[in-house]
Protein backbone atom coordinates (compact mmCIF):
# COMPACT_ATOMS: atom_id res chain seq x y z
CA UNK A 1 0.00 0.00 0.00
CA UNK A 2 2.81 2.38 0.86
CA UNK A 3 4.63 1.64 -2.44
CA UNK A 4 1.51 2.57 -4.43
CA UNK A 5 1.24 5.81 -2.44
CA UNK A 6 4.90 6.61 -3.13
CA UNK A 7 4.39 6.03 -6.87
CA UNK A 8 1.38 8.38 -6.90
CA UNK A 9 3.34 11.04 -5.07
CA UNK A 10 6.30 10.68 -7.47
CA UNK A 11 4.02 10.98 -10.53
CA UNK A 12 2.18 14.01 -9.14
CA UNK A 13 5.36 15.91 -8.26
CA UNK A 14 6.39 16.70 -11.88
CA UNK A 15 2.85 17.83 -12.68
CA UNK A 16 2.85 20.20 -9.71
CA UNK A 17 6.23 21.54 -10.79
CA UNK A 18 4.97 22.16 -14.34
CA UNK A 19 1.88 23.93 -13.05
CA UNK A 20 3.99 26.09 -10.76
CA UNK A 21 6.30 27.00 -13.64
CA UNK A 22 3.30 27.74 -15.87
CA UNK A 23 1.87 30.02 -13.20
CA UNK A 24 5.20 31.86 -12.95
CA UNK A 25 5.40 32.31 -16.73
CA UNK A 26 1.81 33.59 -16.89
CA UNK A 27 2.44 36.07 -14.06
CA UNK A 28 5.55 37.40 -15.81
CA UNK A 29 3.61 37.71 -19.09
CA UNK A 30 0.72 39.52 -17.39
CA UNK A 31 3.10 41.95 -15.66
CA UNK A 32 4.84 42.67 -18.98
CA UNK A 33 1.48 43.30 -20.64
CA UNK A 34 0.39 45.70 -17.89
CA UNK A 35 3.69 47.59 -18.09
CA UNK A 36 3.35 47.89 -21.87
CA UNK A 37 -0.25 49.05 -21.51
CA UNK A 38 0.72 51.74 -18.99
CA UNK A 39 3.50 52.98 -21.27
CA UNK A 40 1.12 53.20 -24.23
CA UNK A 41 -1.52 54.93 -22.12
CA UNK A 42 0.91 57.74 -21.32
CA UNK A 43 1.58 58.33 -25.05
CA UNK A 44 -1.78 57.41 -26.53
CA UNK A 45 -2.12 60.78 -28.31
CA UNK A 46 0.88 60.30 -30.65
CA UNK A 47 -0.25 56.71 -31.34
CA UNK A 48 -3.75 57.91 -32.18
CA UNK A 49 -2.32 60.61 -34.46
CA UNK A 50 -0.28 57.94 -36.23
CA UNK A 51 -3.35 55.73 -36.72
CA UNK A 52 -5.40 58.65 -38.09
CA UNK A 53 -2.74 59.63 -40.64
CA UNK A 54 -4.38 57.68 -43.54
CA UNK A 55 -7.72 59.38 -42.84
CA UNK A 56 -6.11 62.82 -42.63
CA UNK A 57 -4.35 62.33 -45.95
CA UNK A 58 -7.60 61.22 -47.60
CA UNK A 59 -9.54 64.18 -46.22
CA UNK A 60 -6.77 66.62 -47.05
CA UNK A 61 -6.85 65.50 -50.68
CA UNK A 62 -10.55 66.42 -50.71
CA UNK A 63 -9.94 69.80 -49.11
CA UNK A 64 -11.50 68.86 -45.76
CA UNK A 65 -10.16 69.24 -42.27
CA UNK A 66 -9.09 66.12 -40.41
CA UNK A 67 -11.29 65.98 -37.34
CA UNK A 68 -13.11 63.31 -35.35
CA UNK A 69 -15.79 63.81 -32.73
CA UNK A 70 -16.66 62.21 -29.40
CA UNK A 71 -20.28 61.09 -29.43
CA UNK A 72 -20.30 59.94 -25.82
CA UNK A 73 -18.77 61.65 -22.81
CA UNK A 74 -16.59 58.66 -21.92
CA UNK A 75 -15.63 57.84 -25.51
CA UNK A 76 -12.27 59.62 -25.32
CA UNK A 77 -11.27 57.52 -22.33
CA UNK A 78 -12.21 54.29 -24.07
CA UNK A 79 -10.22 55.37 -27.14
CA UNK A 80 -7.16 55.75 -24.92
CA UNK A 81 -7.85 52.37 -23.29
CA UNK A 82 -8.24 50.63 -26.67
CA UNK A 83 -4.95 52.08 -27.88
CA UNK A 84 -3.29 51.06 -24.63
CA UNK A 85 -4.52 47.47 -24.92
CA UNK A 86 -3.34 47.09 -28.51
CA UNK A 87 -0.03 48.87 -27.89
CA UNK A 88 0.60 46.96 -24.67
CA UNK A 89 0.10 43.65 -26.47
CA UNK A 90 2.49 44.68 -29.24
CA UNK A 91 5.17 45.85 -26.81
CA UNK A 92 4.94 42.81 -24.54
CA UNK A 93 4.55 40.19 -27.28
CA UNK A 94 8.30 39.47 -27.64
CA UNK A 95 8.63 38.90 -23.89
CA UNK A 96 5.44 36.81 -23.79
CA UNK A 97 6.77 34.68 -26.66
CA UNK A 98 10.03 34.26 -24.77
CA UNK A 99 8.15 33.05 -21.69
CA UNK A 100 6.17 30.59 -23.82
CA UNK A 101 9.38 29.32 -25.37
CA UNK A 102 11.05 28.87 -21.97
CA UNK A 103 8.08 26.81 -20.81
CA UNK A 104 7.86 24.59 -23.91
CA UNK A 105 11.55 24.23 -24.80
CA UNK A 106 12.58 21.80 -22.00
CA UNK A 107 10.09 19.22 -23.32
CA UNK A 108 11.41 19.33 -26.89
CA UNK A 109 14.25 17.43 -28.49
CA UNK A 110 17.13 19.33 -30.03
CA UNK A 111 15.87 18.84 -33.59
CA UNK A 112 12.36 19.89 -32.52
CA UNK A 113 13.74 23.08 -30.99
CA UNK A 114 15.56 23.85 -34.22
CA UNK A 115 12.35 23.29 -36.19
CA UNK A 116 9.99 25.25 -33.92
CA UNK A 117 12.14 28.30 -33.15
CA UNK A 118 12.16 29.72 -36.73
CA UNK A 119 8.37 29.74 -36.76
CA UNK A 120 8.24 31.73 -33.53
CA UNK A 121 10.55 34.29 -35.13
CA UNK A 122 8.68 34.34 -38.46
CA UNK A 123 5.23 34.73 -36.91
CA UNK A 124 5.63 38.28 -35.48
CA UNK A 125 7.55 39.33 -38.59
CA UNK A 126 4.72 38.21 -40.89
CA UNK A 127 2.13 39.86 -38.63
CA UNK A 128 4.07 43.12 -38.79
CA UNK A 129 4.31 42.79 -42.56
CA UNK A 130 0.55 42.25 -42.84
CA UNK A 131 -0.21 45.14 -40.50
CA UNK A 132 2.07 47.44 -42.50
CA UNK A 133 0.38 46.38 -45.73
CA UNK A 134 -3.02 47.16 -44.21
CA UNK A 135 -1.90 50.56 -42.88
CA UNK A 136 -0.02 51.83 -45.94
CA UNK A 137 -2.02 50.21 -48.77
CA UNK A 138 -5.49 49.03 -47.74
CA UNK A 139 -6.69 51.75 -45.37
CA UNK A 140 -5.98 54.68 -47.76
CA UNK A 141 -7.96 52.92 -50.51
CA UNK A 142 -10.78 52.07 -48.10
CA UNK A 143 -11.05 55.59 -46.71
CA UNK A 144 -11.03 57.12 -50.19
CA UNK A 145 -13.91 54.82 -51.07
CA UNK A 146 -15.95 55.62 -47.95
CA UNK A 147 -15.36 59.38 -48.15
CA UNK A 148 -16.42 59.37 -51.79
CA UNK A 149 -20.06 59.24 -50.67
CA UNK A 150 -19.96 62.79 -49.29
CA UNK A 151 -21.72 65.53 -51.22
CA UNK A 152 -21.84 69.32 -50.76
CA UNK A 153 -24.99 71.23 -49.89
CA UNK A 154 -25.27 72.85 -53.31
CA UNK A 155 -24.55 71.83 -56.88
CA UNK A 156 -24.03 73.99 -59.96
CA UNK A 157 -26.31 72.93 -62.80
CA UNK A 158 -25.80 73.20 -66.54
CA UNK A 159 -27.38 76.68 -66.56
CA UNK A 160 -24.85 77.90 -64.01
CA UNK A 161 -27.47 78.20 -61.23
CA UNK A 162 -26.71 76.65 -57.87
CA UNK A 163 -29.33 74.23 -56.59
CA UNK A 164 -29.64 73.37 -52.92
CA UNK A 165 -29.48 69.66 -52.02
CA UNK A 166 -29.05 67.71 -48.84
CA UNK A 167 -25.40 67.75 -47.84
CA UNK A 168 -23.62 64.60 -46.69
CA UNK A 169 -20.55 65.36 -44.61
CA UNK A 170 -18.32 63.02 -42.64
CA UNK A 171 -18.31 63.58 -38.90
CA UNK A 172 -16.61 60.47 -37.71
CA UNK A 173 -16.62 59.05 -34.23
CA UNK A 174 -13.14 58.55 -32.82
CA UNK A 175 -14.08 55.17 -31.34
CA UNK A 176 -15.64 53.85 -34.56
CA UNK A 177 -12.70 54.99 -36.63
CA UNK A 178 -10.25 53.34 -34.24
CA UNK A 179 -12.23 50.08 -34.27
CA UNK A 180 -12.26 50.03 -38.07
CA UNK A 181 -8.54 50.72 -38.34
CA UNK A 182 -7.67 48.05 -35.77
CA UNK A 183 -9.93 45.61 -37.63
CA UNK A 184 -7.97 46.16 -40.84
CA UNK A 185 -4.59 45.86 -39.12
CA UNK A 186 -5.43 42.72 -37.14
CA UNK A 187 -7.22 41.02 -40.05
CA UNK A 188 -4.34 41.49 -42.48
CA UNK A 189 -1.80 40.59 -39.82
CA UNK A 190 -3.61 37.28 -39.26
CA UNK A 191 -3.94 36.66 -43.02
CA UNK A 192 -0.18 36.97 -43.37
CA UNK A 193 0.22 34.14 -40.84
CA UNK A 194 -0.99 31.68 -43.49
CA UNK A 195 2.47 30.57 -44.72
CA UNK A 196 3.72 30.17 -41.16
CA UNK A 197 0.70 28.10 -40.12
CA UNK A 198 0.60 25.84 -43.17
CA UNK A 199 4.36 25.28 -43.17
CA UNK A 200 4.27 24.32 -39.49
CA UNK A 201 1.38 21.94 -40.18
CA UNK A 202 3.31 20.49 -43.11
CA UNK A 203 6.34 19.93 -40.90
CA UNK A 204 4.10 18.11 -38.43
CA UNK A 205 2.65 15.97 -41.21
CA UNK A 206 -0.87 17.35 -40.89
CA UNK A 207 -1.02 18.71 -44.45
CA UNK A 208 0.81 17.93 -47.68
CA UNK A 209 1.73 19.98 -50.72
CA UNK A 210 -0.33 17.67 -52.93
CA UNK A 211 -3.37 18.05 -50.68
CA UNK A 212 -3.04 21.83 -50.60
CA UNK A 213 -2.72 21.85 -54.38
CA UNK A 214 -5.90 19.81 -54.75
CA UNK A 215 -7.71 22.27 -52.47
CA UNK A 216 -6.94 25.28 -54.65
CA UNK A 217 -10.49 25.74 -55.93
CA UNK A 218 -11.87 25.68 -52.40
CA UNK A 219 -9.14 28.05 -51.25
CA UNK A 220 -10.11 30.52 -53.98
CA UNK A 221 -13.73 30.55 -52.77
CA UNK A 222 -12.65 30.92 -49.13
CA UNK A 223 -10.29 33.81 -49.96
CA UNK A 224 -13.00 35.57 -51.97
CA UNK A 225 -15.38 35.28 -49.02
CA UNK A 226 -12.65 36.58 -46.70
CA UNK A 227 -12.03 39.54 -48.98
CA UNK A 228 -15.75 40.34 -49.05
CA UNK A 229 -16.00 40.28 -45.24
CA UNK A 230 -12.77 42.00 -44.24
CA UNK A 231 -12.54 44.73 -46.87
CA UNK A 232 -15.11 47.41 -47.71
CA UNK A 233 -17.39 46.93 -50.74
CA UNK A 234 -14.66 48.24 -53.00
CA UNK A 235 -13.68 46.00 -55.90
CA UNK A 236 -10.11 47.29 -56.06
CA UNK A 237 -9.44 46.62 -52.37
CA UNK A 238 -11.01 43.18 -52.58
CA UNK A 239 -8.89 42.28 -55.60
CA UNK A 240 -5.74 43.43 -53.80
CA UNK A 241 -6.55 41.31 -50.76
CA UNK A 242 -7.42 38.29 -52.93
CA UNK A 243 -4.17 38.53 -54.91
CA UNK A 244 -2.07 38.91 -51.76
CA UNK A 245 -3.69 36.09 -49.76
CA UNK A 246 -3.79 33.71 -52.73
CA UNK A 247 -0.13 34.48 -53.36
CA UNK A 248 0.58 33.57 -49.73
CA UNK A 249 -1.32 30.32 -50.27
CA UNK A 250 0.86 29.42 -53.26
CA UNK A 251 3.97 30.33 -51.27
CA UNK A 252 2.71 28.02 -48.51
CA UNK A 253 2.41 25.13 -50.99
CA UNK A 254 6.00 25.73 -52.14
CA UNK A 255 7.26 25.86 -48.54
CA UNK A 256 5.42 22.65 -47.58
CA UNK A 257 6.82 20.89 -50.67
CA UNK A 258 10.30 22.01 -49.67
CA UNK A 259 9.77 20.68 -46.15
CA UNK A 260 8.61 17.33 -47.55
CA UNK A 261 11.67 17.03 -49.79
CA UNK A 262 14.01 17.69 -46.88
CA UNK A 263 12.15 15.16 -44.74
CA UNK A 264 12.27 12.53 -47.50
CA UNK A 265 15.97 13.13 -48.02
CA UNK A 266 16.65 12.69 -44.33
CA UNK A 267 14.60 9.50 -44.15
CA UNK A 268 16.36 8.14 -47.23
CA UNK A 269 19.75 8.78 -45.63
CA UNK A 270 18.59 6.98 -42.49
CA UNK A 271 17.52 3.99 -44.58
CA UNK A 272 13.77 4.25 -44.17
CA UNK A 273 13.21 4.33 -47.97
CA UNK A 274 14.12 1.19 -49.92
CA UNK A 275 14.39 0.79 -53.67
CA UNK A 276 10.91 -0.63 -54.08
CA UNK A 277 9.31 2.34 -52.33
CA UNK A 278 11.35 4.73 -54.50
CA UNK A 279 10.12 2.95 -57.64
CA UNK A 280 6.53 3.33 -56.45
CA UNK A 281 7.08 7.04 -55.76
CA UNK A 282 8.50 7.54 -59.26
CA UNK A 283 5.76 5.38 -60.88
CA UNK A 284 8.37 3.11 -62.43
CA UNK A 285 7.54 -0.44 -63.54
CA UNK A 286 9.04 -3.22 -61.53
CA UNK A 287 11.55 -4.01 -64.29
CA UNK A 288 12.82 -0.45 -64.28
CA UNK A 289 13.52 -0.45 -60.58
CA UNK A 290 17.01 -1.45 -59.45
CA UNK A 291 17.10 -5.06 -58.27
CA UNK A 292 18.72 -6.62 -55.30
CA UNK A 293 21.74 -8.68 -56.47
CA UNK A 294 20.89 -11.33 -53.88
CA UNK A 295 17.34 -11.75 -55.18
CA UNK A 296 16.98 -15.40 -56.39
CA UNK A 297 14.50 -14.26 -59.08
CA UNK A 298 16.78 -11.65 -60.64
CA UNK A 299 17.49 -13.78 -63.72
CA UNK A 300 13.85 -14.66 -64.43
Amino acid sequence: MSSETDELEDSSAPLIEHLAELRTRLIHSAVAFVIGMVICFTVWNPIFNFLTEPLCRARDSMGDDCGLILIKLQEGFFVAVSISLLGGLCLSFPYISYQMWRFVAPGLYKNEKGAFLPFMIASPFMFLLGASFAYYVVTPLAFDFFLGFQQPGSLTGESGVDSEIASIAFQGSAQEYLNLTIKFIVAFGLCFQLPVLLTLMGKAGLVSAEGLGNMRKYAVVAILLLAAVVTPPDVITQIILFVVVYGLYEISIWLVRRVERKRDARLREEGYFDDEEEADDLDLPAAAAPRDPEDPKRDE
